[in-house]
């Protein structure tokens, strides 16, 4: 880890890249992750029960048959995000996620910003659970014991390891993905056999316009929040260059392929105003007689909230051993467990902590808590993708690609200063050695040297400039009480 001194030069301190590869393999996570356990583990955390429900919300109030265009949009959002975080999964493959990145590539300053991370879960239908598991009023306050057990249950699954967490996340992905099928193949059978009369409008696919997709966008946006998870068990891969990318790609392209099909049928099967925004999946295939489909889409919604909620208490723990790794947290949070090869003891303060805030607090505060934590998150990585194309911190590696972009003269001065700041005697007069061999390398390593200082800091400036306008654009998109003409 870099060293500085100086209050503001402890804030802008970096975490060298290959700082993990120095750890005694005692205090390693088990590589045992391969791509497809990374596609399960992100369709999971991805799919939730809230598909279930979005689909006749958002289409009723916000979009109309639009809802196609609107979960298209917010799929191609969150490719960026995706992006993003695959590259710098591969490149910086530890764990942390988010908080590790910034970390790397912002600084100390910024990760005091990201060691909270919440996850909600949103339980419906309480009169249909027993009474000691629904919802209950002690003293004033509003309970409930339902999504604690789970909560509880979940933990003590991942508690067992990495690859039986990942089995286990497999199965009902799988049971949750079968019942999208479903879902699809029969509402697609009932449409061509009654003639898609939920497309049968007066006023066209688009009720509500552009603005109305584009709300709509926004809201279906938070059903792709999931794939992050996946780049959490970076440290846990075989082969992290290679798997990340392409389970992280592979798990949102399902994702957003299985929301525009299940949309479009079930909004084909029964007019935008006539959805359950309640049940929509399960009201339209009972209006049509199939009382039993219920029971199908039922136990997917139910598969969908236990895959949602291994993939959101999965990534907490390995975050929780990061920072106790960089000295933010006890050490108790940072041992690995001999046999399991997991962070029980953070798995297990993550758990009875998420429980609690499930038993003890409203699904409106802990949705909030969760927007503002993944939008810090997402914002963080993108800021860092930034620093690690244009201002990129000495030790990390870079692709080859870009490898063969740079000016040899101005990697050797690189190098050079790099060795000298390090103070490696040899290697400095190894280069010495050779600039004496080669004269004319010495002019040019100079003005290269200097060249290179001036573009970074232009770099840097420009993404504060960028980062500096995107906060005020968005500030002014939500703000109340400026002029019209500030806000849009």
């Amino acid at each position: 880890m870099a060293r500085g001194g100086g209050w503001f030069e402890s804030l802008i301190r970096r975490k060298r890249v290959d700082s993990g590869r120095t750890r005694p393999q005692a205090q390693q996570l088990a590589k045992k992750l391969s791509a497809l356990d990374l596609v399960a583990i992100g369709v999971g955390s991805t799919i939730g029960a809230g598909i279930y429900i979005l689909v006749g919300t958002v289409a009723r109030e916000q979009t109309g048959p639009g809802i196609i265009i609107s979960f298209l949009i917010g799929g191609i959002a969150a490719a960026l995000s995706a992006f993003c975080y695959a590259e710098l999964a591969c490149r910086c493959p530890a764990a942390g996620s988010a908080y590790h990145y910034t970390y790397i590539c912002v600084g100390e300053g910024y990760r005091i910003n990201l060691i909270v991370c919440l996850q909600a879960l949103l339980f419906g239908g309480a009169d249909k659970l027993p009474a000691f598991l629904s919802r209950q009023i002690f003293f004033g306050i509003v309970v409930d014991p339902c999504a604690a057990i789970f909560v509880c249950i979940v933990a003590s699954l991942l508690c067992l390891g990495i690859k039986e967490s990942s089995l286990a996340q497999t199965i009902v992905t799988t049971v949750n993905v079968a019942a999208m099928f479903f879902i699809i193949i029969a509402g697609v059978y009932i449409g061509f056999k009654t003639g898609w009369v939920g497309y049968e409008l007066p006023n066209g696919y688009f009720p509500f316009g552009v603005n109305g997709i584009f709300a709509g966008s926004a809201t279906l946006f938070y059903s792709y929040v999931g794939f992050d998870s996946v780049s959490s068990t970076a440290e846990e891969v075989k082969n992290p260059q290679r798997d990340l990318p392409f389970g992280i790609g592979i798990a949102l392209s399902l994702c957003c392929i299985l929301y525009i099909l299940v949309s479009a049928v079930i909004v084909g099967l029964v007019p935008y105003y006539a959805l359950d925004p309640d049940t929509p999946v399960s009201s339209t295939f009972a209006s049509y007689g199939m009382e039993w489909a219920v029971y199908v889409i039922t136990i997917g919604a139910v598969t969908a909230l236990c895959s949602g909620l291994i993939g959101g208490i999965l990534p907490q723990p390995r975050i929780l051993t990061a920072m106790a790794r960089d000295g933010l947290l006890p050490s108790f949070f940072s041992d690995i467990n001999k046999h399991t090869k997991v962070p029980i003891k953070s798995t297990v303060v993550t758990g009875v902590s998420a429980a609690a805030l499930a038993f003890f607090m409203d699904i409106e505060q802990l949705a909030g808590m969760v927007s503002v934590g993944t939008l810090l998150a997402f914002t963080a990585v993108a800021i860092s993708i930034l620093i690690l194309r244009y201002v990129p911190p000495d030790d990390v590696p870079f692709p080859s690609s870009l490898q063969n972009s740079i000016h040899p003269v101005s990697v050797l001065g690189d190098r050079n200063v790099q060795d000298s700041h390090r103070g490696n005697a040899k290697d400095t007069f190894c280069s010495c050695n050779h600039f004496v061999g080669h004269p004319l390398v010495d002019k040019e390593v100079v003005p290269a040297r200097d060249n290179e200082l001036k573009r970074r800091k232009i770099a840097s400036w420009s993404i504060t400039f960028v980062c500096t306008g995107a906060l005020g654009l968005a500030s002014a998109a939500s703000a109340k009480d400026l002029p019209g003409y500030a806000c849009f």
